[in-house]
């Protein structure tokens, strides 16, 4: 046999179009046919009568009759080896014969029966022999529901009619005339026995009609779903060529075996005998010309005889056959029989799966259409079925895959998906359970989320030809208009049976009208494929637990099973005991999974609890479906999770995880596709109960999830324990109360994922899924390290007295320490920057924490000397910190990160250098050097301290500067009080102390929130100047640095008109609510101002101006000359300051 698309011509006549491309042919290219001399014998027979003949095919041996003239199923064979072509491409599928006989209806007082089912958009058409059903019926009765309603509905005398001998003379001589015309062909074979058999005598050739033509039974012995749906006796496809013909249209797949031979002015002709004294027909003509058109030959060769003498030849071109004299037809008026046949079929066989018949009885003009499945179903009796719901449930179901591989569209999913429901109603699950669980397999696959489609096997090949009949153009004239081939059908009907019916066509004669059943063809229904993924889910779990259950209804092997109720939901306990054990059951689980799911497990058999054989379709089938339904409760999670229902996520990945448990419970081995799915598991696990751990608050409701189970998500999980405990992941799956377990399991469980991840091929072919589960490790291991850190700091605030450092804290150090290092191998595997900055900076806070915790402490319970140990953690501190600044670059990569490093860094400098001026280390250290390393530190804190940039923090480090600048300043001051002797360093220690004054003063008044701070660095700066003017002997030096000091205390008016602005809106607000303004302990109003701050600095600024006044008035007695000048001066001054004091 070859497959072959060829032949391809375009026939354009004065009226229709018609196209044929020959997708298949079994037969030789065509040769030239023998011309047969006049007066030649055609009774006699030729020396290789009924022997095979690869020019002839099919049509040599069963011209005689020696089998059926047309297989009931022969439509699903054609449909099985094109399975590409039906659902959408093609609209029928049927053999020639059939397609003949529907356009001659309205020519033909022939009766016309046939089998018709709907697959997609396209009709599969065949022969439904009456007479052969009914003498089936009395043998087998499976057919005795549809005897019973024909004799009941349509002829209460049915009785079946023999051929003639006339019939079969006609054959005869038809057969060895085309033996004759091969030229009797040397390389021919003998017949097999049956088929030489039947050439012993006319009346004995009518008797093998009954036989191989009709299949007893449908059986399925094939343990692959695939090949499962692969025909057996009675479908496979036996013509000669199958050909996609075009007519206007209207696409056909059409099956033929008609010889087509080669010669005359054409490669190809068809060769005919006729008796001469009987003129062509229409029906004969249209029977002609009709082959010719689907086997795109040109060219009609016609043999006349007389009493089977050859009398001459006659050449005839194909589109002249419609005007030969006696038989002249409109090819448009064929065309439009096709169009409304066509039409009328797909407007009323609507259902997939079920078996219409279209019957027209002899010599009426009525057209009735059957639903026998509807038939079929209302009949009570056990033994009821109809042989074609198997062959049709097959081809649903092989249409469908095919469509499922060849097809990435979403928008034939609903195409898909109707073709498999309507295969699985048609099927009982007791008979055939493999079907069943096939096509929910398939069902399933076609909802599951964000999966390409896997190539599968091709459909096999048709296993080769077998007999089939030649046309039979001539038997219809040949039998009287009163009589019927397949017994004697009566026209007049009971009127009952139109209720019965379908659809009717009144009179054949509407055919012939143009486009009289086009309007009535109603749009093909698709179940929809859902776009919400909850519920695609749910229908990928429902198709799931119905595949199961057919698989689970083959399995006998039940009394190893425990006995378990589908409607109670299993518990699953674990013991209960402290963390460490706890966390020692985790990591004892993750450790046998790994073993499990190994690349040792490659070729290892596990045995099966449920007794399945390792090979057999219900285990290939058993785990396609457990991966499934483990990809719908991943899906189910991840989007629970996104909806912040993380009870609801951990118990869908829990039962994802349980299925995966079961997968890997049967499987001999792990695909890495697999176990990158697996991976994908535990890392959503992981983040799940992160979620959990960071939500504490709202563990009620989660667990109020977590508890809730459907009764479909029960019965799966009772399947699942079929093959395996499903225990294995019950700790790490497990609603925890506590926190810290909560992030130890998710850090178990991107552990594994790693481990998975790391193995094998997996590390090569999903890298980016190696880098997120690392990000995932290296955050985790952030989180723990926080956890314990505040751990840490909580114990250090708890505790009563300050008398050293205790072992728990020291403990919480360690973890927490060890985790941020850990973290920080994991960020720097995969060089995230800003990640491996903020573990950085974070282990710079656990050594600040570490610094605070070794504060000293006098007995009488007050803060000590700077430690060494202080010393030491912050330094440590600073380290971190500018290593996630030199991780980071520059701020343009990170800007968020950046400043956050940057603030945390400025910070701990200003912290270290404020620690050592307020409780210096004298006991320990010399002053001057306490004053380089404050000065130090406070000049690195103020060189991190960012003023330019416009952010939140800008105001922050605004009053650090200012801050900065103040202490340094006072420090200065100091300085230069206390040092003696060296008047170089003195002088140099009065220029940097009026620097940080100036500079001071400059960020206060910037900031204008912080009057009382910028009142005391100007009252500083006069209490500066009061002392260098003490040591001052010049007259004129001494007024020079007084006057200075008072234009300082001038400028302090700005700093009294912020104090006296907010206590001003303080006492409007208390006015307007009537209620006093709450101050707190240390005297300070709700709004933030020190009001005991800002009397005690008025208290200091009086006397100060008092002095400075009185020193002014002695040194202006003693400068007589500027007396009045200064006079002026000052009482300007007085009157103005004093004023503005009073008033405060």
């Amino acid at each position: 046999m070859e497959n072959s698309v060829q032949d391809t011509v375009v026939c354009l006549g004065n009226e229709i179009k018609s196209r044929a491309v020959v997708k298949y042919s079994a037969a030789p290219p065509p040769t030239t046919y023998a011309l047969l001399r006049e007066k030649t014998d055609l009774k006699l027979p030729p020396a290789n009568w009924l022997r095979e003949s690869t020019q002839l095919g099919p049509a040599g041996t069963t011209v005689l009759g020696s089998s059926s003239k047309n297989k009931p199923f022969s439509s699903f064979g054609m449909a099985y080896d094109f399975i590409d072509s039906i659902g959408n491409d093609v609209d029928v599928v049927s053999d020639s014969e059939n397609i003949k006989k529907l356009l001659k209806i309205p020519y033909s007082k022939s009766h016309v029966s046939m089998a018709v089912h709907r697959v997609g958009r396209t009709l599969l058409l065949d022969d439904l022999d009456i007479q052969e059903l009914f003498m089936r019926s009395s043998q087998t009765g499976d057919w005795t529901w549809l005897k019973e309603f024909y004799q009941r509905l349509v002829d209460q005398k049915w009785q079946r009619k023999k051929k003639s001998k006339e019939h079969w003379y006609q054959k005869a001589i038809l057969s060895k005339f085309l033996y004759y015309s091969i030229s009797g062909d040397g390389a021919a074979e003998p017949v097999p026995g049956d088929s030489a058999s039947s050439s012993k005598g006319d009346e004995g050739c009518g008797g093998g009609e009954l036989g191989p033509s009709w299949p007893a039974t449908f059986t399925i012995a094939s343990s692959d779903p695939e090949d499962s749906a692969s025909p057996e006796e009675g479908l496979r496809n036996d013509f000669a060529r199958n050909i996609l013909w075009t007519f206007e249209d209207i696409h056909m797949l059409v099956g033929s075996n008609m010889p087509i031979f080669g010669g005359g002015r054409y490669p190809a002709v068809s060769l005919r005998l006729r008796d001469n004294n009987k003129p062509i027909n229409i029906l004969t003509g249209i029977d002609y010309w009709l082959d010719n058109l689907m086997c795109n030959v040109p060219e009609l060769v016609m043999c006349f005889h007389v009493n089977g003498i050859v009398q001459k030849y006659e050449m005839i071109k194909t589109e002249d056959i419609p005007n030969l004299d006696n038989s002249k037809f409109s090819t448009r008026v064929v065309k439009d029989i096709a169009q409304n046949i066509l039409s009328f079929l797909k407007s009323n066989c609507t259902k997939e799966g079920h078996t219409y018949w279209l019957f027209k009885a002899s010599s009426s003009d009525v057209v009735k259409l059957y639903d026998l499945t509807t038939l079929c179903e209302e009949t009570a009796e056990e033994k009821c079925q109809n042989p074609f719901t198997l062959p049709v449930a097959v081809l649903l179901y092989k249409v469908a895959s095919n469509m499922m591989k060849k097809s990435q569209n979403r928008k034939h999913y609903g195409t898909i998906r109707t073709l498999l429901l309507n295969c699985v109603k048609l099927l009982d699950q007791e008979r055939h359970p493999q079907i069943i669980a096939s096509a929910h397999c398939m069902l399933a696959e076609l909802f599951q989320l964000d999966e390409p489609l896997e190539d599968g096997n091709g459909e096999s090949l048709r296993s080769g030809g077998s007999e089939d009949s030649y046309s039979e153009e001539e038997e219809e004239e040949e039998l009287p208009e009163d009589s019927d081939e397949n017994g004697s059908c009566s026209g007049c009907s009971n009127p009952a049976d139109a209720s019965r019916a379908v659809a009717v066509i009144k009179s054949v004669g509407e055919l012939s009208v143009p486009e009289k059943y086009t309007h009535h063809i109603r749009p093909n229904y698709t179940f929809p494929v859902s776009h919400d993924k909850e519920e695609r889910c749910r229908h990928v779990l429902g198709n799931v637990l119905r595949g199961l259950k057919a698989v689970d209804s083959t399995i006998k092997k039940e009394s190893d099973l425990p006995a378990a109720d589908p409607n109670t939901p299993i518990p699953l306990k674990y013991e209960d005991g402290d963390d460490s054990s706890g966390h020692n059951v985790v990591e004892k689980e993750i450790s046998l999974l790994l073993d499990r799911v190994g690349p040792g497990q490659e070729n290892y058999k596990h045995p099966t609890r449920s007794g399945m054989i390792p090979g057999s379709w219900q285990h290939r089938i058993k785990l396609q479906l457990f991966l499934k339904a483990s990809k719908a409760y991943y899906v189910l999670a991840d989007a629970a999770a996104n909806l912040l229902k993380y009870g609801r996520a951990l118990r869908y990945v829990k039962l994802a995880l349980q299925c995966h448990d079961a997968y890997c419970a049967v499987s001999s081995s792990l695909h890495p596709e697999v176990l990158f799915f697996h991976s994908q598991c535990l890392s959503l696990c992981g983040d799940i109960q992160l979620m959990l751990a960071q939500n504490a608050s709202n563990r009620a409701a989660y667990l109020e999830e977590y508890s809730y189970q459907t009764k479909e998500d029960q019965e799966i999980l009772h399947s699942l324990h079929r093959e395996c405990s499903c225990q294995a992941f019950n700790m790490a799956t497990d609603l925890a109360m506590d926190p810290e377990y909560q992030l130890f399991v998710s850090c178990k469980c991107y552990e594994a994922a790693y481990e998975l991840l790391t193995s094998g091929e997996l590390r090569k072919l999903h890298s980016e899924q190696l880098g997120q589960v690392l990000k995932r490790l290296g955050n985790i291991r952030n989180e723990m390290g926080v956890f314990y850190m505040n751990q840490a700091a909580a114990m250090q605030t708890e505790k009563e007295e300050k008398k050293g450092v205790s072992a728990a804290e020291q403990e919480m150090w360690k973890k927490s320490f060890s985790c941020f290092e850990k973290g920080l191998k994991d960020f720097e595997a995969i060089s995230d920057a800003a990640n491996t900055a903020l573990l950085l900076c974070n282990t710079g806070r656990l050594m600040r924490i570490c610094a605070q915790a070794h504060c000293a402490v006098s007995e009488d319970l007050n803060r000590g000397e700077f430690s060494p140990e202080e010393a030491l953690y912050y330094n440590k501190a600073i380290d971190y910190y500018l290593r996630a600044m030199k991780s980071l670059g520059k701020r343009e990569s990170h800007k968020a990160v950046w400043d956050s490093v940057n603030w945390e860094l400025s910070t701990t400098y200003f912290t270290l250098a404020t620690l050592l001026q307020d409780y210096a280390p004298l006991s320990r250290k010399a002053q001057e050097q306490i004053e380089r390393e404050v000065t130090d530190a406070m000049m690195k804190s103020l060189k991190y301290c960012d003023l330019q940039t416009e952010s939140a923090r800008q105001p922050l480090y605004q009053y650090r500067a200012a801050t900065i600048h103040h202490r340094l300043a006072s420090m200065y001051h100091s300085c230069f009080r206390n040092q003696v002797g060296d008047e170089h360093l003195r002088k140099q220690h009065r220029t940097l102390a009026d620097l940080h004054y100036s500079k001071a003063v400059q960020l206060f008044l910037s900031l204008r929130d912080a009057p009382c701070e910028l009142l005391r660095t100007q009252l500083e700066r006069v209490a500066f100047a009061e002392f260098q003017m003490a040591g001052q002997n010049s007259t004129s030096a001494k007024l020079k640095t007084l006057l200075g000091a008072l234009d300082i205390m001038i400028e302090t008016h700005h700093a009294f008109q912020l104090i006296h602005k907010e206590l001003l809106e303080e006492q409007q607000a208390s006015a307007a609510s009537d209620v006093a303004v709450p101050e707190s302990p240390d005297g300070s109003a709700s709004s933030g101002l020190n009001t005991e701050e800002v009397l005690k600095l008025i208290g200091v600024f009086e006397p100060s101006f008092s002095f400075i006044l009185l020193h002014l008035m002695k040194l202006i007695k003693l400068s007589l000359n500027d007396f009045y000048r200064q006079r002026n001066i000052i009482f300007l001054c007085l009157r103005q300051e004093r004023v503005h004091v009073i008033a405060y």
